[in-house]
């Protein structure tokens, strides 16, 4: 295991705490999670590290990586995805109706297929082999393993669609993707929220923690921060509301509850952390859109 010694984000050395969790997924190891007493960043350390940390994405309960529809879950994401990608689709045709997209971290290709479909000339990274063998098969689009091996040279749009908390090197990727974006450029950044009223509910049960696979777990002040210090400045911010239902759903599961109590609970605190977030915007996962300085 490694740990992480320095914040990424604002380079103090002084952790607090937070709590352990339960990788429930994969390994049902436990990883503790640290918050950065400077940004407010929260970091899971020790952590496996990066050239064993693909053993943890291993499971077909993975559904980004393996499209796997079967159970109450599956069938749940399947559903929320469909609506999920018209809307993300609208939502980044407010700032650019069409151009070249780079999704980062594009998983099984949906999104891009979608964008794709309304005349977007689409690129894709994905790690995963995996993945990235279904989204190149669903796009007709090969779909390139790193940043380093795009074709294109800039980009209107880029979107990391609940991406960066699994990213090793959080300023490098976030300085190389300014550079793709011209000035009017935008990027979209979707992350989960630990200050969320689910996940304060949920604790160390809440899914948004999705330990060690998450290797970050932000704030919206080390958000801004994280951005600010890599040329990008905030335009907006989202709700993804829909996450807090599927968020909730999964915790749920975490602790143990898998039939109805389950479904009802979960669709009770989604609801509950959507209404609580009307007025903090602290909602179960924000999405960052950015241009470059």
């Amino acid at each position: 295991m490694i740990a992480i010694d320095q914040c990424p984000v604002c380079s103090r050395t002084d952790f607090q705490n937070h709590l352990s969790c339960e990788d429930t997924t994969v390994s049902h190891e436990t990883f503790l999670v640290k918050v950065c007493t400077g940004c407010g960043l929260g970091i899971t350390s020790p952590r496996p590290p990066d050239e064993k940390l693909s053993e943890y994405y291993q499971s077909n309960d993975y559904i980004s990586h393996s499209g796997n529809s079967s159970g109450l879950i599956g069938r749940v994401y399947m559903i929320a995805r469909k609506f999920t990608l018209r809307w993300k689709r609208r939502l980044v045709e407010k700032y650019n109706t069409r151009g070249a997209l780079l999704d980062y971290g594009c998983g099984t290709g949906e999104f891009l297929a979608a964008m794709q479909q309304k005349g977007w000339h689409i690129s894709g990274v994905e790690p995963s082999s995996a993945a990235r063998q279904k989204a190149t098969s669903l796009t007709g689009k090969e779909i390139e393993n790193s940043l380093e091996n795009l074709k294109q040279e800039a980009f209107n749009i880029i979107t990391l669609w609940h991406v960066l908390e699994h990213v090793h090197e959080l300023n490098s990727l976030l300085k190389k993707l300014n550079v793709l974006l011209p000035k009017d450029g935008t990027i979209f950044i979707a992350v989960p929220n630990y200050e969320s009223a689910d996940s304060l509910h949920y604790n160390q049960h809440w899914a948004g923690y999705d330990v060690p696979r998450h290797l970050w777990h932000f704030s919206k002040k080390s958000m801004f921060q994280l951005l600010d210090q890599n040329g990008f400045r905030i335009k907006s911010i989202k709700p993804m509301k829909l996450d807090a239902f599927y968020i909730s759903l999964l915790s749920e599961k975490n602790q143990g509850n898998t039939g109805i109590r389950g479904i009802v609970n979960g669709f009770l605190w989604g609801v509950w952390s959507n209404y609580k977030a009307g007025k903090t915007l602290n909602h179960s996962s924000l999405i960052y859109i950015a241009q470059p300085r």
